[in-house]
């Protein structure tokens, strides 16, 4: 006798139908969210992938409550909260910033009716912060945008007005992040209407770096600073800057002059040479060799400091010689740019060397010879074998400005070249907001460029100097013999550099 299978055989068709009915509604669920909805779910209906209940938020282009975000569109049509909302990370950042705003409006910087920016905030969690405080009208700018809290746009390149913020945020150290620094401050400030509030959050732990990140906003007024604890290990330190932006209509470039007219050092960056490698004090016997040993000791000022807040970097070679001399021999192999790009220009008046610049690329070759003024001047050619300026057969040289009238110019060899007011060059060609790293390398003509860059203000300009102090040294050649190529004795090169560092210049003896 057969078994009988007819009972299981219908309790599982039954099972079967009862599955695939299940699936049909569930598909037909899912094509009506896709098609008709636009998005997964609202909030309040039922959702077969519902969000934690704690994510109550709903987004949309208009209206804000204490909740979230509401759309002024119908009920209907409005749209689900993206899902990055949902996330804890999300929501701690925003607790975060809601502490922070909290504090900042109890300082009176930050009030409801303030139209508000927060710049380069790729989830606009700060933004978010603001709109369930009541500031309603909040809005963020990143590269790729995050509707409905974030449009497209960068801090340095901003689509707004002039003059359209009450209140701008800089956030997890957006101001160091940013390539153009300048580009970056000069937008900032473009868009900040008067007596406007800006906050940033940066890692700037030292005064040189503090100091560098109020020059960049140099048409606001510093506030307050405070520290904070981090978000998050990348950000464990955060120094809270508070700056207002000044209300009336001075200039800028007419405040920048103003302050190069009256030089003066900070205080800061004269204690920062006291931390500087200190100088030779005998007149060393083996000068060639006392002073490159000492240039391994030299404390450089970006192995010290922070030099991220600067919105240009600058290195200027005085008395460059050819490009391999200094140029790519020491400066671009040892001297710690912080992964910085500098703008470079050689000055160099013997056309020996001009090749040399021809096909190099990021350098700036200037044909002239520095000096205290627009003027002819005479290259005297020294063949001195017992100096170590020889190369390529033709030793360096000093200038001499041009006679007008009666006797000899010059015993020797002698080339008439130009010579340009280096003061004035360089007060035109940088900022006191701007890295600048020197060189100087003048056969003598230092103790007339160094005093001619005090009387215009120009040395404030210079972050760093690397001076090479020319004087009747003894010679390699010949022991017991100095050279005649130079009057000014050793103690007077050493006053030279005592006085550059009494007046706040990080000079370090260079050779």
């Amino acid at each position: 006798m057969e078994p009988n299978l007819g009972k299981p055989s219908f309790l599982r068709n039954i099972l079967v139908r009862l599955f695939l009915f299940c699936v049909f509604v569930i598909a037909l669920r899912f094509a009506y969210v896709v098609t008709i909805r636009g998005e997964s779910c609202d909030v309040g209906d039922f959702c077969f992938f519902a969000l934690p209940d704690n994510i109550d938020v709903v987004s949309g282009v208009g209206e804000v409550t204490k909740s979230g975000v509401i759309s002024s569109s119908p009920p209907s049509k409005q749209k689900k909260i993206p899902d990055l909302w949902a996330t804890g990370g999300f929501q701690k950042s925003v607790q975060f910033y809601s502490s922070i705003f909290q504090d900042l409006m109890s300082e009176a910087f930050l009030s409801p009716n303030m139209k508000t920016l927060c710049v380069d905030t790729p989830t606009g969690a700060d933004v978010f912060a603001l709109r369930e405080l009541g500031v309603e009208d909040s809005i963020g700018i990143s590269k790729k945008g995050f509707k409905p809290l974030v449009v497209p746009g960068q801090g340095l390149k901003q689509p707004f007005s002039d003059s359209t913020f009450d209140f701008v945020f800089c956030g997890g150290g957006v101001v160091e992040k940013s390539p153009k620094l300048g580009n970056f401050a000069a937008e900032i400030q473009r868009t900040m209407k008067p007596e406007g509030f800006l906050v940033v959050h940066t890692g700037a732990n030292d005064t040189y770096s503090f100091e560098s990140l109020l020059g960049l906003f140099n048409s606001c007024k510093f506030v307050r600073s405070r520290d904070v604890d981090g978000l998050n290990s990348k950000m464990p330190f955060i120094r809270e800057v508070a700056l207002q932006k000044f209300g009336g209509e001075e200039s800028v470039e007419e405040k920048s002059r103003d302050s190069a007219k009256k030089c003066s050092v900070p205080s800061y960056k004269k204690d920062l040479i006291k931390k500087a490698e200190p100088l030779i004090e005998e007149e060393p016997k083996k000068p060639w060799i006392t002073l490159k040993r000492n240039a391994q000791k030299i404390k450089y000022l970006a192995s010290m400091v922070d030099i991220s807040f600067k919105p240009r970097y600058v290195y200027v070679d005085v008395g460059a010689r050819s490009y391999g001399s200094s140029i790519v021999s020491w400066f671009k192999k040892q001297y710690p740019k912080q992964n910085k790009t500098f703008e470079i220009y050689a000055i160099e008046a013997d056309k020996t060397f001009h090749g040399d610049y021809k096909l190099k690329k990021g350098v700036t070759l200037l044909p002239y010879a520095a000096w205290v003024r627009n003027e002819s001047l005479f290259f005297e050619i020294n063949e001195d074998p017992g100096h170590k300026e020889v190369e390529k057969g033709r030793g360096m040289g000093r200038i001499q400005p041009v006679q007008t009238s009666g006797g000899s110019t010059s015993s020797g060899n002698v080339d008439q070249i130009q010579g340009f007011d280096f003061a004035d060059w360089l007060k035109h060609s940088v900022t006191e907001r701007d890295y600048v790293v020197m060189k100087m390398d003048v056969e003598g003509t230092e103790f007339e460029l160094i005093p001619r860059l005090f009387e215009t203000g120009a040395i404030c300009l210079i972050d760093e100097l690397f001076l090479e102090c020319h004087y009747n040294r003894w010679q390699k050649c010949c022991p017991g013999e100095r050279s005649a190529k130079y009057e000014k004795t050793y103690g007077q090169c050493l006053d030279l550099f005592t006085s550059l560092r009494k007046s706040g210049v990080l000079v370090h003896q260079w050779w």
